[in-house]
């Protein structure tokens, strides 16, 4: 059987595909397991300056396993509500943890239906680009459950409460242009040039230094959850060590001598 997640890495840009085709790339824990392990060796070996996640197939992420729902439901694979409680902590709430440690930026590339944990997966990645037939529901409602991986959290930080609330609440799927007028994604595209798109936008962000970018994106998470003060005591710490980096020398050399700048990580 092939590996549930797929890297590959091309002019210092990951791509990471969710790699279940057949059955819509769910968030199952085989799959939840690659994913781990897949961007943490990618956030600590730093070969990659910016990666892109995206599905295999015709979907994104299909979200939870239904079939193995429906043996949980039936009673062939009942858990107590104890179970229950370690199943989803020790499970698939190890992503949106996962993501916010990450320091490497995601980019999210939408290539079809994003349901449920799978629209969630999308709101853990720093940026999202919906090919035209990406379709996005928080649909937890329609199957009797509630969203487990922290959507409640995740959803309302990127469109906004009361969108977050009727997404939530109707379980009803957006389109791709409806999740861009929401605020959902930040750019809808033929389906053929999304990884294009995504490719684009993670050169731009991989063009700049990547200490620099790693630092930015870490201090972006941290200011979701903290106050103010606590915010500018980190910027004022994490600046002290951007003024001492190489390539801040070299971003001003370069700006001095009016060249490209070249930058080493360092």
């Amino acid at each position: 059987m092939e590996a549930p997640v797929l890297v590959e890495i091309v002019d210092d840009i990951a791509l990471v595909t969710l790699n279940r085709p057949e059955s819509r790339n769910p968030l199952d824990p085989e799959t939840q397991d690659g994913l781990i392990a897949t961007f943490m060796k990618l956030d600590a070996e730093a070969k990659a300056r910016v990666a892109i996640l995206t599905g295999a197939g015709s979907a994104f992420c299909a979200g939870g396993n239904v079939r193995r729902m429906g043996e949980a439901a039936s009673g062939s694979t009942e858990r107590t509500p104890a179970q229950a409680r370690g199943y989803y902590r020790h499970g698939i709430q190890r992503l949106p943890r996962m993501f916010e440690q990450l320091e490497i930026p995601v980019i999210a590339a939408v290539n079809g239906p994003a349901m449920g944990a799978g629209c969630d997966l999308a709101c853990m990645c720093d940026l999202r680009i919906a090919g035209q037939s990406a379709r996005f529901a928080e649909s937890f409602v329609k199957l009797g459950i509630i969203p487990g991986d922290g959507g409640a959290w995740l959803l309302p930080r990127v469109v906004g409460f009361a969108k977050a609330a009727e997404m939530s609440l109707t379980g009803d799927a957006l389109s791709a242009d409806q999740a861009l007028a929401y605020g959902l994604v930040s750019q809808v595209v033929p389906d053929a040039e999304l990884l294009d798109a995504a490719r684009a936008l993670a050169r731009r962000i991989a063009a700049n230094p990547p200490q620099a970018v790693r630092m930015a994106r870490r201090l972006l998470r941290e200011a979701w959850n903290n106050r103010l003060d606590s915010v500018l005591e980190m910027s004022s710490a994490m600046q002290a060590v951007a003024h001492t980096t190489d390539d801040h020398k070299e971003a001003l050399a370069a700006m001095r001598e009016k060249r490209k700048p070249s930058y080493k990580g360092a």
